[in-house]
């Protein structure tokens, strides 16, 4: 069996499978295979819907012709079932088309990723609060202060007939009044002293608040996961 190349199948139809993919595949009768997916060094793969998908893995050497649009391969209704992927085949690696291939003339190598994951931890800024509350106390004090006051002192004085007379000449031009006729009140002002109170804010102590940065070192733990990679090997034992 002579080897393929990605410009021609087994049969020589001379097909440029690098202008392949989304192109229409069409089988015996019209046979709807859907649009081209992938393709290997042997095989290339189809995919039929869009809800419910359908995949055929179809060897190269079913092609008969290719128009540039759509390719025509010798496939009946009949041989889709040994064409059709498997539902539990769905997820694949790359190359899995030429990998599947029943090409034993070479040796086929195809990477398959494991994979694993890493710890990275970074710091965000949270932020907390400390509230400081002033609040009034209220309290009574007593303090004593000195009043003064007006009062008034009446002394009733008796006259001497004689100095009277003596005082009358001399003030002679001096109206003397006569006695009130009816009730007469006579107002004389008083002073006094009443207190008067202020209240006066002053600073009475001051409260220093400081903030400064404290390093801690707190252990993180999480889970993470990694694949691991097993493989039955009864049926593909090497001669030693």
């Amino acid at each position: 069996m002579s080897p393929n190349n990605n410009n021609s199948s087994s049969s020589n139809v001379k097909i440029d499978w690098n202008n392949v993919i989304k192109k229409e595949v069409i089988g015996i009768g019209g046979l709807d295979l859907g649009e081209v997916h992938e393709v290997g060094d042997t095989y290339f793969t189809t995919q039929k819907g869009l809800i419910n998908k359908k995949r055929y893995h179809i060897p190269k050497s079913k092609a008969e012709s290719f128009d540039g649009d759509t390719i025509t391969v010798r496939v009946d209704e009949s041989e889709l079932s040994g064409f059709e992927e498997e539902a539990n085949d769905r997820q694949k690696f790359e190359g899995y088309s030429s990998f599947k291939s029943s090409d034993m003339s070479k040796e086929l190598e195809t990477k398959i990723p494991v994979m694993a994951e890493n710890l990275e931890i970074t710091k965000s800024i949270a932020e907390d609060k400390v509230d400081i509350i002033k609040e009034p106390v209220i309290e009574t004090k007593t303090v004593e202060i000195e009043l003064m006051r007006e009062t008034i002192t009446i002394e009733r004085r008796p006259v001497d007939s004689s100095s009277s007379s003596s005082s009358l000449e001399q003030s002679s031009s001096t109206t003397i009044e006569n006695p009130v006729e009816s009730r007469t009140e006579i107002s004389i002002p008083l002073k006094r002293e009443e207190p008067v109170i202020t209240k006066k804010s002053y600073v009475k102590e001051e409260i220093i608040v400081k903030k400064k940065p404290i390093t801690e070192t707190k252990e993180i733990t999480e889970e993470i996961t990694h694949e691991n990679v097993k493989y039955d090997n009864k049926l593909n034992k090497e001669e030693k």
